[in-house]
């Protein structure tokens, strides 16, 4: 069911929510935070298809913040969705316009769920400085996405500076699976003979300068990052030693294939995750990501890193 409020102010959108819960007999103490969504026209039903997809793992009111044209007069549109439009969730779509109403605690603290943690995710553009903005210091955790940007590289590196605890990128976390799987073949192989390291992906890939930033610091080998001009991301992972190369390969679909020196190629479910699944796996923890933080502020800052990426731009 969806609820439209033209014109209105956020006292009037709670009212109008306690009263369809009474009314529908949707139940607000089921959900376990608020998922306050930033983002702006033309991007923002994408984004509640995902924020509506993890909610069904993680139930959650999801305030939604669609910035609209400012030189308009100043007005509040909101549009309240509850029930089979809504996931596991309910759904506050709000729509500021003019240059007075602005995205900040006064605009959305009648709405926040007492006592419930709260994410704030950014799925298109990168704020400067995700913890300095009025809804981010509101949030524990602050969820970007540098790979929805017209610069992924530059907006990953501008993390560096204002980087805080509680902020994490959703290119990290599309790694989650590729990280488990070479944890696991550097458990088996060791590391005895590793001369160096390759990651292969598309050059405006922000995960595959993440993986090589993480595989540097784990490992303290060279890394080389080989860019290409396709738009698949991360691609591989080659692994040089003295005994023969390893090689975990992804070039397209959800089937990797790990090459190791005398055994025929073995085949590895490695699926590209989709936006929901990063945004749902992000949701389940509220502490910082510390090796996440190590990576932006340590591993981003190495000088093969800064200097190979630089060039292939």
């Amino acid at each position: 069911m969806m609820i439209d409020l033209p014109n209105t102010t956020t006292s009037k959108v709670a009212k109008k929510l306690i009263s369809s819960r009474r009314t529908h007999g949707v139940v607000a103490l089921s959900r376990v935070m608020t998922l306050v969504v930033i983002t702006r026209e033309g991007f923002a039903e994408n984004a509640i298809e995902a924020a509506n997809l993890a909610s069904r793992e993680h139930p959650c009111r999801i305030i939604v913040v669609v910035r609209g044209n400012k030189s308009e007069a100043n007005r509040l549109d909101v549009q309240i969705r509850v029930g089979g439009d809504a996931g596991a969730s309910e759904v506050i779509v709000m729509r500021t316009y003019g240059p007075d109403v602005v995205a900040d605690e006064a605009l959305i603290s009648a709405l926040l769920l007492p006592d419930a943690p709260i994410v704030a995710w950014w799925p298109h553009g990168v704020p400067q400085d995700p913890a300095g903005t009025a809804l981010g210091k509101l949030a524990h955790r602050r969820i970007t996405d540098s790979a929805e940007t017209e610069d992924p590289t530059a907006a990953l590196f501008s993390r560096i500076a204002t980087y805080r605890a509680g902020d994490t990128d959703l290119a990290w976390t599309r790694l989650t699976l590729w990280r488990a799987q070479l944890a696991s073949i550097i458990d088996l192989i060791g590391t005895d003979g590793l001369n160096g390291i390759t990651v292969k992906g598309s050059d405006n890939s922000p995960s595959t300068t993440l993986l090589a930033a993480w595989l540097t610091m784990c490992l303290d080998v060279p890394v080389t990052i080989a860019a290409d001009k396709s738009n698949g991301g991360l691609s591989s992972v080659r692994l040089a030693r003295e005994a023969g190369d390893v090689e975990l390969s992804r070039p397209s679909g959800a089937v990797a294939h790990l090459y190791l020196p005398g055994s025929a190629p073995q085949r590895i479910s490695l699926p590209r995750r989709s936006v929901a699944e990063c945004l749902a796996e992000e949701m389940r923890r509220l502490d910082a990501d510390d090796v996440f933080g190590e990576v932006i502020t340590k591993g981003l800052n190495l000088t093969n890193l800064r200097s190979i990426r630089s060039s292939d731009r």
